[in-house]
């Protein structure tokens, strides 16, 4: 499936470019667009809806995490390490983000949805 959630806030810093798991399942009347990694969601009536919000939803969390200075601790928080400049950021792994993100855990055991992985731009921390 060629994906194009792409949402990315740019601010002149240099981006790390990661390819980030997306999960698309529908929850009563809605399409839901969820990254574990980053645990953000958007939705939409179809897919297509869902897509675009989560574009909006990924590019307010950048801007919102940068302007308050918070992302390095916030991705720490959610699993990520961040660490030396030949591999500077890892997402969780999938164990991981299951054992410890509730939210995650229960889509991922009570819903039927498809998995496909998408390319995100996360500003560089310094």
């Amino acid at each position: 499936m060629k994906t194009f959630v792409e949402g990315s806030y740019q601010q002149g810093k240099t981006h790390i470019r990661l390819n980030l798991d997306i999960i698309i399942f529908i929850e009563g009347k809605n399409t839901l667009v969820y990254c574990p990694p980053l645990d953000l969601t958007g939705y939409g009536s179809t897919e297509l809806e869902a897509r675009q919000s989560f574009e909006t939803v990924i590019s307010e969390y950048f801007r919102y995490t940068l302007n308050k200075n918070t992302l390095k601790t916030d991705l720490l928080k959610l699993g990520w390490k961040i660490s030396s400049k030949s591999k500077p950021m890892e997402p969780p792994t999938l164990q991981k983000m299951l054992r410890e993100n509730d939210n995650f855990s229960r889509i991922f055991n009570s819903y039927d949805f498809k998995k496909t992985n998408t390319p995100v731009e996360i500003p560089a921390i310094a």
